[in-house]
C-alpha cells in the first residue's frame, strides 16, 4: 500500500505537467486524424491523473496512523482525525462533521476508480472540476477568516490553508480535471461533425433520386 500511495503522490505532483506538454503536442499536429488519435490518449491519460487526485486524497485520509496495521479499526482512528480537521474549518454544524468526514474519502474513492475507468468521462471529469473548486472554495473561506489550520485534503505533506495551497490545487489538480473535460468535450463535438459530414452525401444522394 505504501508503493501505490508513491505512486499516486508522484502523478499528482507530475501528472498536470505531462499533460500540457500533451496540449503542446495537439496543437502542434496539423492532420485532423492523427490530432484526434492524440487527444484520445490524453483523455486516457488525463483520467489517469486526476483519478490519480481523488484516490491519493482518499488514501491520505483513511491510511492508518504510523505503526498501525491496515485495518477497519485504524481507519476509524484516520477518519476520526479528519473529522477533526473538518472541523476545523467552522464551516459545518456539529451534527454533519462527522457524517461528511466518513462521506468524503469514499466519495473520493469512487470518483478516483471512476475517472480511471474513463467511462463516461464526460460526466466524471465535469464532477472531478466541480468537486475541486469546491475544496478550494473552503480553503480560501478558510484563509480570509483568518484561520490557521491544514487544509486536510490528504495529499503530501500537510498544507496550510492560503495562496500556496490554492496555487498547488488550481495548479496540480483542476487544471488537469479542467483540461479533461475540454478535450472529452472537443472531441464529441469533432466527432457529430464528422458524423453530419458523412451522412450529408447520403442525404443529397437520396434527394436527387427522389
Amino acid at each position: 500500500m505504501r508503493v501505490l500511495g508513491q505512486i499516486l503522490l508522484w502523478l499528482t505532483d507530475h501528472g498536470y505537467q505531462l499533460l500540457l506538454v500533451g496540449v503542446v503536442v495537439v496543437l502542434l499536429v496539423r492532420n485532423p486524424q492523427s490530432r484526434r488519435k492524440v487527444v484520445r490518449a490524453l483523455l486516457v491519460l488525463g483520467g489517469i491523473i486526476v483519478g490519480s487526485v481523488f484516490l491519493a486524497a482518499a488514501y491520505g485520509k483513511m491510511k492508518p496512523p504510523d505503526g498501525f496495521p491496515w485495518s477497519w479499526a485504524s481507519m476509524r482512528i484516520s477518519l476520526a482525525w479528519f473529522a477533526m480537521q473538518v472541523d476545523s474549518y467552522k464551516l459545518l454544524a456539529p451534527s454533519l462533521v462527522n457524517a461528511v468526514a466518513h462521506f468524503l474519502p469514499y466519495f473520493e474513492l469512487f470518483l478516483g476508480v471512476w475517472l480511471i475507468t474513463c467511462i463516461w468521462q464526460r460526466f466524471s471529469a465535469p464532477i472531478a472540476a466541480l468537486a475541486i473548486c469546491g475544496f478550494m472554495i473552503a480553503i480560501t473561506t478558510a484563509y480570509f477568516r483568518g484561520l490557521k489550520i491544514d487544509c486536510g485534503c490528504g495529499i503530501g505533506p500537510p498544507e496550510e490553508v492560503g495562496p500556496a495551497a490554492l496555487l498547488r490545487d488550481g495548479l496540480k489538480f483542476l487544471l488537469p480535471a479542467v483540461l479533461v473535460t475540454i478535450g472529452r468535450y472537443w472531441l464529441r463535438r469533432r466527432s457529430r461533425a464528422d458524423a453530419a459530414l458523412s451522412a450529408a452525401p447520403l442525404i443529397s444522394s437520396t434527394q436527387a433520386t427522389n
